[in-house]
């Protein structure tokens, strides 16, 4: 199936991306921003999933961003949508084989530290698996990768450091912590969230691990950034909502675009 995906995208694009870049609630209109796009659906790329989740274009759009060869996912797939792990990862893979060796990846995700604030932005310096799942389980695919990868640098130094240049001139405070992934779709509960703060996660969320790891499987450089769109259970005394989310995500949305673009204007 791969095959098949791989095949059908390039029969309609004529650009060979280098980039990837899976863009999270509230946070698709950076492709807006890519010059001369080809958009393909999702709904006609053999082997892909439909996006559900409010807030998610579902398309692949391709072409350059910041003198960059870009492919953009707007919007992406999730565990909590009933989707099977290796089918959420199976765009990641795609990306792979046509051509892409970096991976940026954007969440919404909420404050578990207590000294964050909502619309800071975290860099991810690394994860706590709780999803339950993992793609690699099964067969391994010996073409992406290796058994059993190592994952002691599963967010790429050298692009973490980069994002500390290119946050220059953005409205956005920086953060730096653990993401804790959860399968969703409930939020998590205030007891659960005393517990992700002992084991020493900064913030929660429903997504990007399965895509990281599938990414380290393939040798892709990867950088990962949350959106504290909220502030997580029992942190503050209000309920959480996907509303909020959506409009924190819109309210930053164009500083962390900003932020991007300088990104990969200062990538080699």
């Amino acid at each position: 199936m791969y095959t098949k995906a791989v095949e059908f995208i390039k029969s309609k694009i004529s650009v060979t991306p280098r980039i990837g870049l899976i863009l999270g609630s509230g946070l698709g209109g950076l492709a807006e921003h890519i010059e001369a796009p080809q958009a393909l659906d999702y709904k006609d790329i053999p082997g892909f999933l439909s996006s559900t989740a409010p807030g998610h274009a579902g398309r692949l759009v391709f072409g350059s961003l910041s003198g960059k060869p870009v492919v953009c996912m707007q919007g992406r797939f999730h565990l909590y949508e009933g989707y099977d792990v290796k089918d959420i990862v199976f765009p990641v893979r795609v990306m792979k084989l046509l051509g892409v060796d970096t991976l940026i990846i954007t969440n919404a995700a909420g404050g578990i530290n207590t000294e964050y604030n909502v619309g800071d932005l975290m860099v991810i310096n690394d994860h706590i698996n709780f999803t339950g799942e993992n793609p690699l389980i099964g067969a391994n695919e010996q073409a992406f990768g290796t058994r059993f990868p190592d994952m002691g640098k599963a967010y790429t130094p050298a692009l973490r450091e980069l994002v500390k240049d290119a946050v220059i001139g953005v409205d956005i405070r920086l953060r730096e912590g653990v993401y804790l992934a959860c399968k969703g779709p409930s939020y998590e509960t205030p007891a659960e969230i005393r517990a992700f703060r002992i084991w020493g996660a900064d913030a929660v969320g429903m997504s990007t691990v399965p895509e990281v790891i599938a990414a380290n499987h393939c040798g892709m450089k990867v950088l990962a950034l949350s959106l504290i769109t909220n502030m997580a259970a029992g942190v503050l005394d209000k309920p959480l909502t996907e509303q909020e989310v959506i409009e924190i995500g819109n309210r930053k949305s164009g500083e962390l675009q900003k932020l991007i673009r300088n990104l990969l204007e200062i990538m080699k």
